[in-house]
């Protein structure tokens, strides 16, 4: 006769993966106030796309378009700040002219 012991069975959870980001509200904001070029439309689709492909279980096309997504943004947001500066010291040099 043998005899066997209690089985002691252990479980070991992986590590949770992290989400990829999607920049959905930095693109909206860049889409409503900062669109030089369309970009920040153009971010919004991308993130969009990323935001569809986490909830379809894809993190690797997901994380692509967040990346593209955020290049997309801090590239309208570069553009549109410049526009602004230039915009109000081209609009105080007419007004020093015209006074």
């Amino acid at each position: 006769a043998t005899a066997f012991g209690p089985a002691i069975t252990s479980f070991v959870q992986p590590e949770p993966v992290p989400s990829p980001q999607d920049f959905v509200l930095w693109s909206f904001f860049n889409t409503m106030f900062c669109n030089p070029f369309c970009l920040g439309f153009i971010a919004l689709v991308f993130s969009i796309k990323a935001r569809d492909r986490k909830v379809a279980q894809d993190p690797a096309t997901a994380g692509s378009y967040g990346r593209t997504a955020k290049h997309l943004n801090i590239a309208a947001l570069s553009v549109g700040i410049v526009v602004t500066i230039i915009c109000l010291v081209l609009l105080i040099l007419y007004y020093n002219v015209l006074q």
